[in-house]
């Protein structure tokens, strides 16, 4: 058959089982009876071969066995089904909420933008008209007030007038289209900021909400709803665990508790604790987001407060910036409020399908059920077999991951929602929590816990016999498919969020081994030239200095220290005898001066009188 005969006939059988489905006064969604035919035709019991064309017959039994199940009002593996189908229409990671959100938001500004920047105004009432006009998309895009309120139109109008009078419209209109969307949006946020701080100096603020403190007030009596909800889960599940443990010891006691549907009931509270825990996870991180901003907020203030003081007149260069960002941190602080509400509109939503439990189990005959048996907690199982660890040595082609050997321990994406599958195929679908600290198994590069050694053990001796029949049990409950997360195994079945969450599943674990190397200090001769130089300068100094050569001499010194070092030799000429001869010996002869004193010894009494006397002789008497 074509694809597209294919998918008319499959569109027709759906329209048909939603038809008598209507007929019976139940109105159901076509992605829950298409979920129901998928089912349907993979549950083996129900005898239809994939690979042969349905016949009329076939399709008539196919639809009959669609509505049957569709109409069953007190089955919990229908309130199962349509809690996953619920779930995964309204449910979007956070990040993609956010997106879309904005989307919607531009979406519907984009008239208002429009009708400003495709306007031709000329004359002084159409220029007050586009005014006005753009006042309203200062409203419409913040979010601060209604644009019918006077008070508010009044304030925001005084605000974008001290940022862009009136009188500048003209060179407004001469921009472009892009420009002017790109202006109208910068000058929104200005508007923003302007009157957060009016309003938190209270000079303004008409019509703006307290969004910090209504999140504050309102994250912790959601997550308080939902910890409560979460904690009666939880019990609830306790419960149907503990009696199944014990009735998968006693086969009669099984037969006899069968219509009591005990598994399809543990499926439909694992599964809405399940979401519960996601929704909790956002909400979290939603306190932390709300928190981080108000602290952001509060020092924002400050600066701008700091800056503008009592001012008459602030550059622009200072205070715009600090505006934009006080807008940013309130559009942040509209979208946590969205998001909340969101989530906490999912979370009642979800308690609808809860209904069957008081139905089929009411309180006396729960009590019944419990009567000798021991009601454990999931923490409470896993610290009971703390201790119990897979040794590494009873396995040699296996591989085992523990949390000291391998970095991402907590990120790795465990098989079956983190159930033992051993439990599960061999207990008749019992789910009972794997406890990742007695090792986890990797085969075929997914990974597995377990709630004892023993079962470790027995699935890693043949775990694709235990996986074959967790597929042949899921195909009999398709609300498994989704709850354990077997969505690979059956690739028409994969939800919407389980698509986009794809990359999850590639998560590889980093182990961590305790390893030593040695190697040679040098393996290879060093490349590394001594007489490189990369400075010009020093280039140059060198070329100088060997040109100075070509004028030096080269001496060679040796001492009493170094002769003993090298050998050293040096030529020199022989000494020799040299004599001179003048042309004759002569000699002069000088006249020694003799001069004499007389009368220097006469009587003390008389006056000396003294006379000089020269002996010299004449130089030609010598």
């Amino acid at each position: 058959m074509p694809p597209t005969q294919a998918e008319s006939v499959i569109k027709n059988i759906i329209r048909e089982i939603g038809q008598e489905c209507a007929a019976h006064g139940e109105i159901v969604s076509e992605t829950l009876v298409a979920f129901m035919v998928k089912a349907v035709v993979l549950d083996p019991s129900n005898g239809f071969n994939m690979d042969r064309t349905l016949v009329k017959s076939d399709v008539q039994k196919l639809v009959q066995l669609c509505v049957s199940r569709l109409l069953d009002s007190k089955n919990p593996s229908l309130d199962t089904i349509k809690m996953q189908v619920y779930f995964d229409m309204n449910y979007t990671s956070r990040e993609e909420f956010l997106e879309e959100h904005h989307r919607v938001l531009e979406s519907r500004l984009g008239s208002v933008t429009r009708e400003i920047t495709d306007n031709r105004a000329c004359a002084r009432e159409e220029l007050e008209s586009l005014y006005r006009k753009v006042v309203s998309y200062m409203l419409l895009r913040s979010g601060l007030g209604s644009p019918t309120d006077i008070k508010v139109v009044r304030e925001t109008t005084a605000a974008l007038q001290s940022v862009f009078p009136q009188a500048e419209l003209g060179t407004f209109l001469s921009l472009s289209k892009k420009d002017k969307e790109r202006q109208l949006k910068e000058l929104s946020m200005i508007v923003t900021g302007i009157r957060l701080f009016n309003r938190d100096c209270g000079k303004g603020g008409e019509g703006i909400d307290d969004l910090p403190a209504i999140l504050q007030e309102a994250i912790p009596a959601t997550t308080q709803h939902i910890d409560s909800q979460l904690q009666v889960a939880q019990e609830q599940a306790f419960r149907y665990t503990a009696i199944l443990e014990k009735v998968t010891k006693n086969s009669l006691r099984s037969v006899e508790l069968q219509p009591y549907m005990l598994k399809e009931a543990l499926y439909n509270v694992r599964q809405y604790e399940i979401f519960l825990q996601i929704i909790l996870s956002d909400i979290i991180t939603c306190a932390q987001e709300v928190e981080m901003m108000i602290k952001q907020l509060g020092a924002q203030m400050e600066q701008l407060k700091m800056t503008v003081k009592a001012k008459t007149a602030v550059p622009t260069s200072l205070v715009f910036p600090i505006f934009i960002s006080l807008s940013n941190l309130w559009t942040s602080f509209q979208d946590e409020t969205v998001l909340i509400s969101v989530l906490s509109n999912l979370t009642a939503h979800l308690e609808q399908f809860l209904g069957a439990h008081e139905l089929l189990f009411p309180e006396k005959v729960m009590q019944d059920l419990l009567n000798e048996v021991t009601v454990r907690t999931d923490v409470y199982r896993m610290k009971e077999h703390m201790e119990d660890r897979v040794h590494m040595v009873d396995f040699r082609k296996q591989e085992w991951l523990f949390p000291e050997t391998t970095a991402n321990f907590d990120k790795l994406l465990i098989q079956c929602r983190g159930f033992c599958p051993y439990t599960f195929a061999t207990a008749d679908g019992l789910l009972l929590p794997g406890n990742p600290a007695i090792g986890i198994l990797k085969h075929k590069e997914k990974y597995y816990t377990f709630s004892t050694r023993d079962a470790a053990y027995s699935f890693a001796e043949s775990p694709e016999t235990y996986i074959d029949i967790i597929r042949e049990k899921a195909k009999k409950n398709a609300e498994l498919i989704q709850l354990l997360e077997l969505h690979q195994q059956f690739e028409t079945l994969i939800p919407y969020s389980q698509m986009k969450d794809g990359d999850k599943h590639y998560i590889k674990p980093i182990t961590k081994n305790e390893t030593s190397t040695q190697t040679e200090t040098h393996i290879l001769p060093p490349t590394i030239v001594r007489s490189y130089e990369w400075n010009e300068w020093e280039l140059r100094r060198k070329a100088i200095k060997l040109a100075n050569l070509r004028r030096k001499v080269t001496h060679s010194v040796q001492t009493n220290l170094s002769h003993m070092r090298r050998e050293n030799c040096s030529q020199v000429y022989s000494s020799k005898d040299a004599s001179t001869q003048s042309t004759r010996e002569g000699s002069t002869g000088v006249p020694r001066p003799q001069v004499y004193i007389a009368g220097l010894r006469q009587d003390r009494t008389k006056a000396t009188c003294a006379v000089k006397v020269n002996l010299t002789r004449a130089v030609d008497e010598t």
